[in-house]
């Protein structure tokens, strides 16, 4: 699908995107920026490997989303969409071997849980309304 100009209050027209409104994407992007906050504090300590896997693994989730959106069949976004919600799994692993070193606290990581679980259950009933 084709993206549309959308006109902003400085009547700059910008680009919008397909999947910009899809609510698996807008969520997957929260917290993946929410996951580069988390990969800031390992760099402060040196921590660059886990910082780089943790930044990838985040955006893994929005990217295959967005990229999907742009797919000329259903089929194929469904593909897209369980690299997606792979992605969600892979950043729980992450976040629970950085509990595991006390590099996040119990609080983080049950938030994190929280909302990467919500993220993937939306994805899996986004693929299951598409035909």
């Amino acid at each position: 699908m084709r993206a549309e100009r959308i006109a902003t209050t400085n009547f700059i027209k910008m680009v919008k995107f397909r999947f910009q409104d899809l609510e698996i994407w807008q969520l997957a992007i929260q917290i993946a920026d929410e996951l580069f906050d988390v990969a800031d504090e390992l760099e402060k300590k040196r921590l660059y490997r886990f910082a780089e896997q943790l930044r990838a693994a985040g955006m893994s989730m929005s990217n295959n989303i967005a990229e999907g959106s742009g797919s000329s069949s259903n089929k194929e976004f469904k593909q897209f969409l369980n690299v997606a919600r792979r992605s969600t799994f892979e950043n729980a692993n992450i976040l629970i071997l950085l509990h595991k070193r006390s590099l996040i606290t119990d609080e983080s990581l049950e938030r994190f849980l929280d909302q990467l679980d919500h993220l993937c259950r939306k994805i899996t009933n986004f693929q299951g309304s598409m035909k």
